[in-house]
């Protein structure tokens, strides 16, 4: 009879690379290096296709293909990968057809780079509706996740390409978190939050803008007029262009409320 698991297998690409199963684990150690590193990251994040041989030796050396036998050096590779995974669980590997590898994996498997994309979609579902209570936690398993490093000390452009597009999942997730900060009146939190978004994302005026309306939620007026000017120099200098009209109506929406302040008082 099959064994019935109790809990799913969970695979982690960032951080350390790690699978858990149970009180069953394996980490990057028990792969072949770098390239096996390399391999099974690649593998996980295209693991709804077939990947070509000759794009996972890509993905492997990039430039540095080894020549002559690679096919046989990539295969070494894939062996080790199969036995590492099936170690944790034997449903897990890495089939090979049609000159193509693909990572097998049980049904219910965890990957938390497909578990934060997935926690940002329903995170900004219930943000479109108003739903910004149940917005919170989803959020914040999206921005923990993408927070994490991918493949530490190795460097390649598909590897870039990945950071990047955990790195645009985290600054969406801050966004939402700190649209509920802000609908919760937190607002120092909201501003936090907005500053770490224009750190990730400097050019991103959205960031600006959330951080200029938080500041002056949270009676510090001044300094979000200085945020605005932070962003308009940035953008002046590296890019030679004003702040969009969304962030101009921002600085507005700033003078105006002091305005009226000022005349309620007179």
């Amino acid at each position: 009879m099959a064994k019935h698991w109790k809990t799913p297998l969970r695979l982690y690409l960032t951080g350390r690379l790690t699978g858990e199963l149970g009180d069953r684990r394996f980490d990057e150690r028990r792969l072949p290096g770098r390239q096996g590193r390399r391999a099974l990251v690649y593998l996980a994040l295209e693991r709804a296709r077939p990947v070509p041989i000759d794009e996972l030796a890509d993905a492997v050396w990039g430039t540095a293909t080894p020549s002559g036998a690679w096919e046989t050096a990539l295969s070494a590779i894939v062996s080790k990968l199969r036995a590492a995974l099936r170690g944790l669980d034997p449903r897990c590997t890495v089939t090979t057809a049609a000159g193509c590898y693909q990572l097998a994996l049980p049904p219910g498997a965890w990957v938390d780079v497909e578990a934060a994309r997935r926690a940002l979609d329903e995170a900004e579902g219930h943000a479109r509706v108003g739903r910004l209570r149940d917005a919170w936690g989803p959020a914040n398993v999206a921005a923990s996740i993408a927070a994490r490093p991918l493949l530490g000390g190795l460097d390649t452009e598909w590897i870039g390409r990945a950071r990047a597009t955990l790195r645009e999942t985290r600054v969406r997730a801050l966004e939402c978190l700190a649209a509920v900060a802000s609908a919760n009146a937190e607002h120092p939190l909201a501003a936090q939050l907005a500053r770490e978004v224009v750190e990730l994302e400097p050019f991103r005026e959205t960031g600006w803008q959330r951080l200029m309306r938080a500041l002056a939620a949270a009676g510090n007026r001044a300094e979000a007029v200085r945020a605005y000017a932070r962003c308009k120099k940035l953008l002046a200098d590296e890019l030679g262009v004003a702040p969009a009209p969304e962030t101009e109506a921002a600085l507005a929406a700033l003078r105006d409320s002091a305005t009226r302040r000022k005349g309620s008082r007179e």
